[in-house]
């Protein structure tokens, strides 16, 4: 398989005649997997856009291929349900209805061969949402970084009060959000880390207090590339109305991880923000917490919000007596920790089939 190609798993012969003429048009080859054979390791990381349909993604999964760049699912009717459950087990960027959906199917791939391969170390990429006002977004992203191992903590809500607080960092030395310059060729994520505030493994990148100025979009997408490419696990807390910057780390991530509460008002806030996210990046999934006064349960949020269940849990004891003596460090074992691993777990990328 030449690095600048195609790599179709479809069933379909109307959707792989379509895809042929579309990579035609493009001008790269293209190489049809047969799915009674097996999945070719080899074959998918070298593809510079893998197309599948929703079973072929499934199976992908199942299978442990690993997340990577240029994963679209492809649909010959409206996507539904399914297809975006699909789109979340293999790590899509996109899911398409083709071929009513041609132009912008090029315009993935025009993308995709611009861009430089990523190295076998790359880091996960995720966006935490709230999916309503005290849903707990910035504290689960905070979870999250904790859990990663080594991992960059990065604050795009320049209204809020900061990520490192709930770190415990707001007077540590460091680079904060108006101090990182992106020259000519990109960041280096040695340096980057030497630079931020932070330990225990978790580098943050938080705003400065009093700063008007916007956050470009352009640093942005450096910072997560570097920190990718690092092989940190990068976690952006990005407010619901998102601006440029907002955005930016949303089309980036491999997984948008929306938050949300067990009550009416809650789901209905999560799934208003879960179609939201969803317009921009097809990798959306819910954490549910509680307590639920009317006995909502979680797979009924995520039911009404229309995306996949990533964890459900409890309040986590005491946090804002925590969080109000300096810092919150989940307890592994508790409510937080374990919904935080199990996201982590399911953004993990596999290193081996």
């Amino acid at each position: 398989m030449p690095a600048a190609g195609i790599l179709s798993i479809l069933a379909g012969a109307d959707l792989s005649g379509d895809l042929d003429r579309v990579a035609a048009a493009a001008g790269l080859r293209i190489a049809h997997q047969s799915r009674t054979l097996g999945l070719d390791r080899r074959a998918w990381d070298a593809a510079t856009v893998i197309v599948v349909d929703a079973d072929g993604a499934r199976r992908a999964a199942a299978r442990g291929m690993p997340r990577r760049p240029g994963i679209v699912v492809a649909c010959a009717a409206v996507p539904g349900e399914p297809d975006y459950r699909a789109a979340v087990s293999v790590g899509a960027q996109q899911v398409l209805r083709i071929p009513a959906e041609d132009t912008t199917l090029l315009r993935v791939i025009a993308d995709a061969v611009r861009a430089a391969p990523r190295s076998a170390a790359t880091g996960a990429v995720l966006a935490v949402v709230s999916g309503h006002g005290g849903a707990g977004g910035s504290l689960f992203a905070t979870a999250l970084a904790h859990g990663a191992g080594t991992a960059l903590l990065v604050d795009l809500d320049r209204h809020g009060p900061g990520i490192d607080l709930m770190l415990g960092r707001e007077n540590q030395s460091g680079l904060r959000w108006p101090d990182i310059v992106v020259q000519e060729g990109g960041l280096d994520w040695d340096a980057v880390r030497a630079a931020l505030p932070g330990d225990d493994g978790v580098s943050v990148l938080s705003h400065r207090r009093g700063s008007e100025k916007e956050i470009p979009p352009g640093a942005v997408s450096a910072v997560l590339e570097a920190g990718s490419r690092g092989g940190a696990t990068v976690i952006c807390d990005v407010p619901r109305w998102p601006g440029p910057a907002g955005r930016a780390a949303l089309a980036a991530a491999d997984l948008v991880v929306v938050l949300g509460q067990a009550t009416v008002g809650g789901a209905a806030g999560s799934a208003a923000t879960a179609r939201a996210m969803r317009a921009g990046n097809p990798n959306v999934g819910l954490v549910v917490r509680g307590p639920a006064p009317g006995g909502l349960r979680a797979e009924d949020v995520a039911a009404a919000a229309g995306v996949p269940l990533l964890a459900g849990m409890r309040p986590e004891p005491k946090a804002a007596q925590r969080l109000e003596r300096g810092a919150l460090r989940p307890r592994p074992g508790g409510p937080l920790g374990r919904a935080a691993a199990a996201v982590l777990t399911a953004v993990t990328r596999a290193s081996s089939p």
